[in-house]
């Protein structure tokens, strides 16, 4: 119980920093285009990161057969499920991004059940279902509700990348938290910064980046969003199923609808009480099931 209760409190911390994500970036997007965003976005972690490694003593050590495993979860999570989710996010809108990211805990179980052994169990099933229904709930308006095909093909490769990221690393558990965060987004800010240099240099509009909301939503992705969040969910990782810790995403819409309200003066419906509701019951329902720690996910795989 204890390991669960450490991994909701992380990983509910973790959904609700990325809830207010997709508002920084609908206030930047359109100024700083995807890419760039997130090697901005990535370059003002590493700032971030080396402080913590150096005020933590963390060490920088990496076993060489951990690198391509690194490597392929740096990949798919931090450069391209980032760069298709922001690219969703301004071809569609904060809704739609919403309901197709909601994929997600159905893909981390998928995966959790393929690479990890995790049980499939009806319990879990159910879960999904009611808290992707929550999601629903809070996030659809008949009135407001537009699909672009790219956005729409952009964001489910974001949900999907995610989803696999999360479950790989699970196999890098005797890493620290800090250690793992630093190289993944080391390895992404270099392989965008080809592009993010160019368009720096090229295409940049500097008067209008120097704006309030442009800078503060940079460092806010950057400071609160890549260094707080992804430490806070990969610790969650460490103490529970990939299956269920997929759940706590649904933290996203929750928080972006609330802020919406808040800083957008977005409505807040009886749509939105009902799915959280529904998801609140997804979770509770997901964590009374069986969990199993990352240190006895690997050595469960050490014994096959």
């Amino acid at each position: 119980m204890r390991n669960l209760l450490l991994g909701s409190f992380f990983l509910s911390l973790a959904g609700s920093i990325w809830g207010g994500m997709f508002i920084a970036v609908r206030l930047s997007i359109f100024t700083i285009p995807p890419v760039p965003l997130v090697w901005m976005r990535y370059g003002t972690a590493l700032l971030a990161l080396i402080f913590l490694m150096l005020v933590t003593h963390t060490s920088w050590r990496i076993e060489r057969k951990d690198w391509k495993l690194l490597l392929a979860s740096a990949l798919t999570g931090q450069v391209a499920s980032i760069v298709t989710q922001e690219t969703g996010t301004m071809l569609t809108s904060a809704q739609t991004g919403s309901v197709i990211t909601a994929a997600t805990p159905a893909f981390m179980v998928v995966f959790g059940c393929a690479l990890l052994q995790e049980k499939l169990t009806a319990g879990r099933i159910l879960s999904v279902v009611l808290a992707t229904i929550g999601v629903l709930f809070i996030v659809f308006d008949p009135d407001n509700f537009q699909v672009n095909a790219l956005g729409g093909l952009s964001l489910t490769v974001a949900a999907l990348t995610w989803a696999l990221m999360s479950v790989l690393l699970k196999f890098l558990s005797k890493y620290s938290v800090i250690t793992i965060t630093f190289y993944s987004v080391l390895i992404a800010f270099l392989v965008l910064t080809p592009y993010g240099a160019y368009w720096l240099a090229t295409a940049a509009d500097y008067e209008a980046m120097a704006a309030p909301d442009i800078w503060g939503s940079v460092l806010y992705l950057g400071f609160i969003s890549t260094t707080a969040g992804f430490c806070l969910w990969n610790k969650g990782l460490l103490y529970m199923d990939a299956s269920l810790a997929g759940l706590f995403m649904f933290f996203q819409p929750i928080v972006g609808t609330f802020l919406g309200w808040l800083l957008l003066s977005e409505p807040v419906t009886l749509y939105f009480w009902l799915g959280f509701t529904l998801i609140a019951a997804g979770v509770v329902l997901a964590l009374r099931g069986g969990n199993t720690t990352a240190a006895e996910k690997l050595a469960h795989s050490h014994t096959v």
